[in-house]
C-alpha cells in the first residue's frame, strides 16, 4: 500500500477542537431531536385545539337551530359563534345537510363550492384536514344529530364547520420559527460554554507544554509549579527525564575522555622512546606510523565524545562569545602571516546544542580557513526563524582568500584521514568531525567557492525545530 505525504505532514487536531467538534456534533443530533420531538408534539396539540375550537362552533349552531311542524327544520337565527362566519370568504364555513334535501350554508360559504355536503348517523362525528378544496386546504368537523319534530318522528342533520389551514400553517410557523432559534441561540451558547470549560480544565495541560517550551529553549532548567494530581505523576517523570539526560551525557562525555587520555599517556611514552633512538630505523618507521594512526584516531573518538548530539533540554549557545576566543588564539598563532578574521555575527545568533558541539565546528572551520587563507578571513552566523517552530535555525559561514576547494575534491577532503594538502600540517580529521557533528544535529553542509573573498567556503544551516 502507497505512503501519503500529506497525511503524516497534516497536523493532528488540538484537545479542544477535537472535543468542540464532538460536543457540537452531539449538540446538533440531541437538539436536532428536541427541536423535531416539540414540533411534532405542538403539532399534535394546536391540531387537538383546532379540533375543539371547531367542535365548539358545531355546538353554537347546534344550540340555535330547530325543527317545527312537519319536521321542518328552521335554520340558525341567532348571532354566529364568530364574526367570520359572516364575511365571504373569510376561510371559516359552515353547513348544516339534511336526509330531506335541506341545506343550508354560513354567508362566509354563499358562492363557493366546499364540497362540504356529508351525512352521518345521530352520534357520529368525524375531524379531517387539510382537505384539498376550490379554497386551499381545510380542516373540517362534521357532527350527526337527530331532532325529532312535534310528532315525534326523527329528524337526522349534519352540522360542518370547516377552517381553512392558512392560519393554522402561519400559527405553526411561527412557532417552528420561534422554537429552531432560540434552539439555535441555545446551542451556540452551550458550544460557548463548552469551550471556556474546556480552556479552563486543559490549563494546566497548556502550562505543562509551555513549561516545556521554556526548558527547551533552555530559559529553564526544569517544571515547577505545582500541577493537579493527575499531571503531578507526569511532570515527575518528565523532571526525572530531563535530569537523567543531562547527567548521561556528562557521564559519556566524560567516560570517553578518561578512555582516550589513558590511550594518550601510553602512546606519549612510545613516542618518546623512538624519538632517543633505542629502535632500528625500520622498525621505528613502522611503530611511528602506527602510533600515529592511533594518535589521529584517540584525537577523532575524543573529539566525537565531545560532541553530545541533539538533547532535548538544552540552553541556547551564544556564537559571538565563543567565536571571539577562537580567533583571538588562531590570529595569535598565523600572527607571522598576518591573517586576520573579520565578523558579521547578529546579536540574537543562538546555538541549540552543547557548547562543545559548537566549539568543534567553529575551531576545526576556522583553523582551516586559517591555514589556507593569504590574508582575510571572514566568520558570519545569522538565525533562521521560522513561523510556528520554537527554536530558530542558525546558519554559520567560514570563508577564506585562500586558493579554494575545486568541486570535484570536496567529497574526498570530508573524508576522515584526508587533507586537501599534505605539505598542510594537521591530521585530516578535522572536516570529517565536522561532518559527524552536522549530520548528528541534522543539519547540512556546504563547500563551495566564496563570492566575497574567492577562496572556500563553509556554510553550515541548522534547522529550526
Amino acid at each position: 500500500m502507497g505512503h501519503d505525504p500529506s497525511m503524516s505532514s497534516r497536523r493532528p487536531l488540538s484537545l479542544i477542537t477535537r472535543s468542540t467538534l464532538a460536543t457540537g456534533l452531539a449538540l446538533i443530533a440531541f437538539l436536532g431531536l428536541a427541536g423535531l420531538s416539540l414540533d411534532r408534539a405542538y403539532f399534535e396539540s394546536a391540531r387537538a385545539a383546532l379540533r375543539d375550537r371547531l367542535q365548539g362552533y358545531v355546538y353554537a349552531y347546534l344550540a340555535s337551530t330547530d325543527v317545527g311542524r312537519g319536521g321542518r327544520v328552521l335554520s340558525p337565527d341567532s348571532p354566529p359563534p364568530h364574526s367570520d362566519f359572516l364575511q365571504p370568504g373569510s376561510g371559516l364555513y359552515a353547513v348544516i345537510d339534511g336526509d330531506n334535501g335541506y341545506h343550508w350554508e354560513s354567508p362566509s360559504a354563499v358562492g363557493r363550492r366546499l364540497g362540504l355536503q356529508e351525512h352521518l348517523r345521530p352520534g357520529e362525528n368525524s375531524f379531517r384536514g387539510p382537505v384539498q378544496s376550490s379554497v386551499g386546504g381545510m380542516y373540517i368537523y362534521s357532527l350527526g344529530v337527530a331532532y325529532d319534530d312535534a310528532r315525534g318522528q326523527p329528524v337526522d342533520l349534519t352540522f360542518t364547520v370547516a377552517q381553512t389551514e392558512t392560519q393554522f400553517v402561519s400559527q405553526l410557523s411561527v412557532y417552528r420559527r420561534t422554537l429552531y432559534t432560540w434552539l439555535a441561540a441555545l446551542g451556540l451558547v452551550l458550544l460557548l460554554l463548552q469551550l471556556l470549560l474546556l480552556r479552563w480544565s486543559l490549563f494546566p495541560l497548556r502550562r505543562v507544554s509551555s513549561d516545556l517550551a521554556r526548558v527547551d529553549r533552555g530559559d529553564s532548567d526544569r517544571l515547577e509549579g505545582a500541577y493537579p494530581i493527575e499531571l503531578s505523576g507526569l511532570t515527575h517523570s518528565l523532571n526525572n527525564f530531563i535530569e537523567n539526560e543531562r547527567r548521561s551525557l556528562t557521564r559519556n562525555r566524560n567516560i570517553l575522555a578518561d578512555l582516550a587520555h589513558s590511550l594518550k599517556t601510553p602512546l606519549a611514552v612510545v613516542r618518546s622512546r623512538l624519538e632517543l633512538g633505542d629502535v632500528h630505523d625500520e622498525a621505528r618507521k613502522d611503530i611511528t606510523d602506527q602510533v600515529q594512526r592511533m594518535d589521529d584516531i584517540v584525537a577523532y573518538q575524543l573529539s566525537r565524545g565531545a560532541s553530545s548530539g541533539v538533547p532535548t533540554f538544552v540552553a541556547p549557545v551564544e556564537v559571538a562569545a565563543h567565536a571571539e576566543d577562537l580567533v583571538q588564539g588562531l590570529e595569535k598563532v598565523h600572527a607571522s602571516r598576518n591573517v586576520l578574521c573579520e565578523f558579521e555575527i547578529e546579536v540574537d545568533a543562538r546555538f541549540y546544542g552543547e557548547a562543545g558541539d559548537l566549539l568543534e565546528i567553529l575551531g576545526n572551520l576556522l583553523e582551516n580557513a586559517f591555514k589556507w587563507a593569504q590574508h582575510r578571513v571572514l566568520l558570519s552566523a545569522r538565525p533562521m526563524p521560522e513561523r510556528g517552530k520554537r527554536r530558530p535555525g542558525l546558519e554559520i559561514c567560514v570563508e577564506d582568500d585562500g586558493p579554494g576547494i575545486d568541486a570535484d575534491q570536496v567529497e574526498r577532503i570530508l573524508q576522515r584521514g584526508v587533507r586537501g594538502d599534505e605539505r598542510v600540517q594537521g591530521h585530516g580529521i578535522g572536516l570529517s568531525i565536522v561532518q559527524d557533528i552536522v549530520n548528528t544535529h541534522n543539519a547540512t553542509l556546504e563547500v563551495a567557492r566564496s563570492d566575497e573573498l574567492g577562496g572556500a567556503q563553509f556554510r553550515i544551516h541548522f534547522s529550526a525545530v
